[in-house]
């Protein structure tokens, strides 16, 4: 089976690459998902997990993002093959401030406008390119709205909050955390994203959207981290107390994982302490 990873040489793409032994389609390696040409190579594989994105929240990028993550989704779409795998990484963040309505958040949650920035529109407007043309074409299409999946370091690549935090205290610079640490996330290894890519390949679904994180189980406040850190470094963190970040919307995020466990049989295997011992 041949697998291509779209930003395979990414944070999480790198990663991805390696569990599968999977070709890359990156700017790193001369190919653009903006360019039709580059593209056209998806058409030879028979898995195609797509993590390449224009990641960046600030209105100005909103041009950038819209491209990159629509039209180069659309790209890509176009030259899938009937019968292949199309995996789609959407982001928990489509949910917006409706997802503090919920303890645990499931996939039924409203993904109405409530301010998203353009990064997270375009996921959500992308994932309806991934229905349209699943059907159209006749390939296999997994959505995974990722909720914090973290990874170890990898060169030139910039980590997300988590991998922040641990270079952080493993140079021992000062560390603030927004809304004072009280926000909840769940945290999911990327090689638990991974097993659930392939929980999907190896499956007879056809179309599927998933929430995906670590669940209740791997859910832990901000300050929570940070100890937990601590814990597992034997490192001291440096915390700076005077700057006020403001908390982020939702200020909770917890996956409901039950819609994935019961259709992909899929479960968080990483447990934090063995988890985040990697970023050290």
């Amino acid at each position: 089976m041949k697998i291509l990873v779209t930003g395979g040489s990414g944070y999480l793409g790198t990663h991805v690459r390696r569990f599968f032994n999977a070709d890359d389609l990156s700017g790193r390696c001369g190919l653009d998902i903006l360019n039709v040409n580059d593209v056209a190579i998806v058409a030879d594989y028979d898995v195609v997990i797509h993590l390449a994105a224009h990641l960046d929240k600030s209105p100005d990028a909103a041009e950038a993002v819209f491209q990159n993550n629509v039209q180069g989704t659309v790209n890509v779409l176009r030259e899938m093959k009937q019968d292949a795998i199309f995996i789609f990484a959407s982001t928990k963040d489509v949910y917006g401030r409706f997802a503090d309505n919920y303890s645990e958040v499931p996939e039924d949650c409203p993904t109405i406008y409530a301010g998203q920035s353009a990064l997270e529109w375009s996921k959500l407007i992308a994932e309806q390119y991934v229905a349209y043309y699943g059907n159209l074409r006749n390939f296999r299409s997994c959505i995974l709205r990722l909720s914090t999946v973290y990874a170890p370091p990898s060169h030139d690549n910039t980590p997300n909050f988590v991998g922040y935090y641990a270079d952080a205290i493993n140079k021992g610079e000062r560390l603030a955390l927004p809304g004072g640490g009280r926000p909840k996330r769940d945290l999911l290894h990327v090689d638990d994203l991974s097993k659930a890519i392939s929980a999907f390949n190896e499956s007879v679904i056809r179309h599927g959207l998933y929430n995906i994180g670590g669940g209740r189980q791997n859910a832990l406040s901000l300050s929570e981290l940070v100890a937990k850190m601590e814990e597992v470094s034997g490192l001291q963190a440096v915390m700076d107390e005077d700057t006020e970040i403001p908390a982020p919307t939702p200020l909770n995020y917890v996956t409901d994982l039950s819609l994935i466990s019961q259709e992909l049989g899929w479960k968080p295997e990483i447990g934090l302490n063995e988890g985040l011992k990697e970023l050290f």
